[in-house]
């Protein structure tokens, strides 16, 4: 019986001993907290924990978080943070992103994005590439934007989304200062356009689509949307797909925190695993939203200064949705 117990409690150990930011995949479909929730399942039974509940916030064994809500729809690099890791992940939050962006012209949607139901419908015929890189000009640099209706950001406590699917009448937040460092046109075959994106935190991609349809004189909707950076995370060259999720693999990939890079950071609370939580702050980002910085009211990023998480947003203040609360979306 001795020898059938050494591994597990071995493992959990190595586990608990971790500290640092990794990066994993976070597929189109489950919202980030759910792709955290998974990463720890995988870990904790790995550990040899039985029937381990990654959502139950008492007594968890644990700590991590993630620096940057996407949204469900969509797919890319989900920073993570273990340990004291969870204590820097507020620099995922305020730092830049780089996403990939599919827009549609023609169709505007209430959520912004295909997940959405089509609220309008207009001609685009007259739209060229030239018209559409011209119009790019204006949104780059630092801006004024208007939060999504369909968002982590929250009111009496709750998401925005979550109030309107149950009914309620919710009102636009008002705009916030955003910063967009580069934004060009990667493909255009009408009614579908590739945008790359590098932002700052806050900044929500499918209001840039949505804003970007409204200034040709026709509406647009996000149809397809990947984090491909954030801070120093490649999706090329750092995340961990899911057949990856296991203790090897992040301790080759992990890179650690230092004493130094978490001193005074002690009361920031991680990026949460639970976005929704009514207590949490998290701007987000993130939709791609991920990126952005913590609205005090919040929602992410992703995950710029926000009024404010992403998506996306805010990266102040940390959302206390992770246990040990002691991490963002």
């Amino acid at each position: 019986m001795a020898g059938s117990t050494a591994t597990p409690i071995s493992s959990v150990a190595k586990l608990q001993s971790l500290n640092g930011l990794f990066a994993i995949y976070k597929k189109q479909g489950p919202t980030s907290a759910d792709v955290l929730n998974n990463l720890k399942e995988a870990l904790l039974k790995e550990a040899g924990v039985k029937n381990p509940n990654p959502r139950k916030r008492k007594k968890q064994c644990l700590k991590m978080g993630h620096g940057g809500t996407l949204d469900s729809s969509a797919s890319g690099v989900l920073v993570v943070g273990v340990g004291n890791g969870t204590k820097m992940l507020s620099t995922m939050l305020s730092g830049s992103k780089k996403y990939v962006a599919v827009g549609e012209l023609g169709k505007a949607t209430d959520t912004l994005d295909a997940s959405g139901s089509v609220t309008l419908e207009k001609d685009f015929g007259h739209i060229t590439k030239l018209d559409l890189e011209e119009k790019l000009k204006s949104f780059t640099g630092d801006l004024m934007q208007v939060p999504p209706l369909y968002s982590a950001l929250k009111k009496d406590g709750q998401r925005l989304s979550v109030l309107l699917k149950k009914g309620h009448t919710v009102e636009a937040k008002a705009a916030r200062a955003v910063t967009v460092y580069n934004l060009s046109l990667q493909e255009f075959k009408p009614p579908l356009f590739t945008l790359d994106i590098e932002c700052g935190g806050g900044f929500y991609v499918r209001s840039l689509v949505d804003d970007l349809g409204k200034a040709l004189s026709s509406c647009a909707h996000v149809k397809d949307l990947i984090r491909t950076k954030q801070g120093q995370f490649t999706l090329e060259g750092h995340v961990l797909h899911e057949e990856q999720w296991t203790l090897a693999d992040i301790l080759r990939c992990l890179q650690p925190c230092s004493k130094a890079e978490t001193k005074g950071s002690g009361d920031a609370k991680p990026a949460s695993e639970t976005e929704g939580r009514g207590d949490a702050k998290l701007a987000p980002e993130t939709e791609g939203s991920g990126d952005a910085k913590l609205a005090p009211e919040t929602e992410g990023r992703e995950d710029a200064k926000l009024a404010p998480e992403t998506e996306g947003r805010e990266d102040a203040k940390l959302a206390p949705e992770t246990e040990g609360r002691g991490m963002l979306s």
